[in-house]
């Protein structure tokens, strides 16, 4: 019998292209080669879209755009080939798919871009679908849904422009300072500025404009990030709650790849019934955003105990050191088993 094809998607416009290489990586290793068959897809920073055929290494290595290993690809929007149409030297080709796992981090990737491609196309997405993957991005509108739900969020204002700079600080004023601002949608804290006096919001919103099209200013929230790893559709398996101790500043793109002043860990300062809660709140936002598959929920802890939600992200780090597989081997899930379980899922949906 003919095993299932995984299309497993890498590469990539985004800043995060290198992230995403290295999911690839820890996703492509940890699949069940007895059960599933692997085709790798890869998208350049330029955009062009090739299947590779080479070693996992060279994903990981950035060394996989060799002619040897790659023939131009894409996948066919039409719903009879259900698949990627391949373009070697000899002539076309289609592979049909059983079901495709998008690992592409931040914009075009993780906001619903190629979600809706596969569903246009009719191939079974490993994870959230089109309009989950665009709400979780837009931290403006998964915010307003969350509260709907009964969470609570930070209190915020957004912008479109930035020219009305006397009419921005006296909003900013309601929030108090230190505040954040941040582009409405992005990743890995790109473009985030945490803004610790009036002088400075000038600045930092210009800074946020280089990213999106729209701004979004939160009031800052004391106390500290804990996470949430769900898994699943109907039926949600959560992870252990982990919890980001911060020196100073914010976890930004340097401290969430190369941390100096952070440090993640499995929650060690939190009862077992406030953990209980945050599990809970966790399956609350997931379900309300329209989750599925997986995704990492996030959230902030007050001193008084308060849970607040930050933001889901729908296409988390898959690599050995990873928050979301880490959290959920703290409960008994080895890589592999997480892995194929949201594989499965899509693929039985």
């Amino acid at each position: 019998m003919e095993k299932p094809k995984i299309a497993v998607l890498f590469g990539g416009r985004s800043s995060e292209y290198k992230i995403s290489l290295m999911s690839a990586y820890g996703v492509i290793t940890h699949i069940d080669g007895a059960r599933y068959e692997t085709v790798l897809l890869g998208v350049t920073q330029a955009g062009e879209w090739f299947r590779y055929s080479g070693p996992p290494e060279k994903i990981r290595d950035d060394t996989w755009r060799d002619p040897a290993c790659c023939d131009r690809a894409i996948i066919s929007p039409d719903r009879e080939t259900h698949g990627v149409l391949v373009f070697d030297e000899e002539r076309p080709s289609a592979i049909r798919l059983d079901a495709a796992m998008p690992l592409i981090h931040g914009k075009n990737g993780e906001d619903g871009s190629v979600q809706g491609l596969l569903q246009l196309a009719d191939i079974p997405v490993v994870g959230c679908k089109t309009l989950a993957s665009a709400l979780c991005m837009d931290k403006n509108r998964a915010h307003k849904v969350a509260k709907a739900s009964g969470v609570r969020v930070a209190r915020s204002f957004t912008l479109q422009n930035a020219n009305d700079k006397a009419a921005i600080l006296e909003q900013a004023e309601g929030l108090g300072y230190p505040l954040f601002v941040k582009p409405v949608r992005n990743g890995s804290s790109y473009g985030i500025t945490k803004v610790p006096r009036k002088s400075e919001l000038p600045a930092a919103v210009t800074f946020a404009f280089e990213y999106d099209d729209e701004v979004i200013v939160e009031e800052n929230i004391p106390g500290f990030e804990v996470g949430c790893a769900v898994l699943g559709n109907d039926f949600l398996i959560v992870g252990d709650v982990d919890e980001i101790e911060l020196a100073d500043g914010f976890l930004d793109f340097k401290e969430k790849y190369t941390p100096e002043t952070s440090c993640t860990r499995i929650s060690t300062r939190i009862s077992k019934a406030k953990a209980g809660e945050i599990k809970e709140t966790a399956k609350t936002i997931y379900r309300a955003l329209g989750c599925a598959g997986f995704a990492r929920v996030d959230m902030f802890l007050t001193p008084s105990g308060e849970i607040v939600f930050n933001e889901v992200n729908t296409i988390p780090g898959f690599t050995a050191h990873s928050r979301y597989p880490n959290m959920l081997k703290a409960i008994g899930m080895s890589f592999g088993q997480v892995v194929n379980a949201a594989i499965d899922l899509a693929v039985n949906e």
